[in-house]
């Protein structure tokens, strides 16, 4: 980028330095327009750089390079002090199973649409979804004593509970083993 940046600057320098001499010799005539082309060339000439590429500089550039891909977390015994908790070691043996994001958190969103319509989204559900919709339903009616109603998305693998249970499902699951 240096060297790059030192090369244009002395490529402007030296078209300055020609149309500096073209306006000052512009006065004696058209015999100045034939001495121009040698003078330009000639500063162009004087300009030219040798580039080197620098591989022990290149550290400094790689930490900047964000990775490609999130790392693994380290292994906790408990609850970090963020409140993320690990899956647990083995996956339960349920009909169904739901995958961590990629970021290794457990995918329930909330959302609000049309002003005032809260829901809770349940994603990444992989296996027998409307096992895991009768279960959310069940543990929803124990927790809110209140049957709440749910829609099951086949396509997109997801489960939209009506309300904001994102607490009680997150620590549903995290219950199951996910």
């Amino acid at each position: 980028m240096a060297a790059r940046f030192t090369l244009q600057s002395n490529m402007i320098r030296g078209a300055l330095r020609c149309a500096s001499k073209l306006y000052s010799q512009q006065a004696s005539g058209p015999a100045s327009v034939v001495r121009l082309q040698p003078m330009c060339v000639a500063a162009s000439e004087q300009t030219r750089h040798v580039i080197q590429e620098s591989t022990e500089e290149y550290q400094f550039v790689e930490r900047l390079i964000p990775p490609t891909r999130v790392p693994t977390p380290p292994a906790h015994g408990g609850p970090a002090p963020s409140g993320w908790a690990p899956p647990s070691d083995q996956p339960p043996a349920l009909p169904y199973t739901v995958r961590r994001s990629r970021m290794h958190n457990i995918p329930v969103y909330t959302d609000i649409s049309h002003g005032n319509r809260k829901t809770t989204l349940v994603r990444r559900v992989e296996g027998d979804i409307w096992a895991l919709n009768r279960d959310v339903q069940q543990h929803l009616k124990e927790v809110t004593g209140k049957d709440r109603p749910t829609q099951v998305n086949e396509v997109t693998m997801s489960i939209r509970v009506k309300g904001h249970y994102d607490k009680e499902i997150k620590d549903y699951l995290l219950q199951k083993g996910f």
